[in-house]
């Protein structure tokens, strides 16, 4: 077990989660995005305890906007069923690996903030070229999406599981991206209320894994939700009014920023 110090209630964890709970209303994603990479750089906290608790931060948020997408028949189950057939033997393989080395090793440290890192790039890419890239899928073969492989969703699922295990960051961007890429005749209600559901499952095994592993601050965690939940909530609410097209290139390019910062401090 990894003893993990805390500096308990701060009103500055208090506004991070109302910050990142507002930009993930905002746009749909960022939380683990922006959460995690302000936990290790701005606060200090260990890669561990930070992904650890995000995810378990993340399990929780999440949750009530599965239910909200439920009531309002935008889930597709069928492709959380696929997306998980990857991602939860994904996650096992990771918490396996981070228990065999240690949550708080030289070489767990640092695969973790690569994979933060480079998973930060390439959800900021994911955000700034989405468009471009299903149009282009679509140009090359205009059935693509009628049948698409399971086995193409399942290893998406595994790719997102072992990215989310080690950095927290995935489940958004990325999830969503390659959803809306694999079935662009989806409506994008039903890819963002698919992801968020396959989220959910994904982020708790994750969390609980690395509470049996020690690294969550329990403490910090329930001070996020205290700025997260209002967050979210009033994020929501200003999506209604204002336009997709700033909002998430300005988010592309805050990761890409943040995923350069996190791989130059290797």
């Amino acid at each position: 077990m990894i003893h993990i110090a805390h500096t308990g209630f701060s009103p500055a964890y208090v506004v991070s989660g109302l910050l990142v709970g507002l930009l993930v209303g905002l746009t749909g994603v960022g939380g683990g995005s922006l959460m995690t990479p302000l936990l290790v750089l701005l606060f200090g906290f260990h890669p561990s305890t930070a992904v650890g608790t995000d995810l378990l931060f993340a399990a929780s948020t999440k949750s009530a906007g599965t239910l909200l997408h439920n009531a309002g028949k935008s889930v597709d189950w069928r492709v959380v069923g696929r997306l998980a057939l990857g991602s939860i033997p994904a996650t096992a393989i990771a918490l396996a690996v981070i228990a065999h080395y240690g949550a708080t090793s030289h070489v767990i440290t640092e695969t973790m903030s690569l994979v933060l890192g480079v998973a930060l790039l390439l959800s900021a890419a994911s955000l700034l070229i989405k468009d471009r890239i299903i149009r282009l899928a679509e140009r090359r073969n205009p059935d693509f999406g009628l049948q698409t492989s399971l086995g193409l969703t399942i290893l998406v699922g595994f790719v997102v599981g072992l990215l989310v295990s080690l950095s927290s960051v995935g489940a958004g961007a990325l999830g969503t991206v390659s959803l809306l890429f694999l079935y662009p005749r989806m409506s994008s209600v039903r890819v963002v209320g698919s992801d968020i559901a396959h989220a959910v499952p994904l982020t708790l095994i994750a969390g609980l894994g690395h509470w049996y592993l020690g690294s969550i601050d329990f403490p910090l965690l329930g001070t996020l939700l205290l700025g997260s939940i209002p967050g979210i909530l009033l994020g929501s609410w200003a999506a209604q009014h204002m336009p997709e097209n700033m909002l998430r290139p300005s988010l592309g390019v805050v990761l890409a920023l943040v995923g350069v910062k996190m791989l130059s401090a290797l």
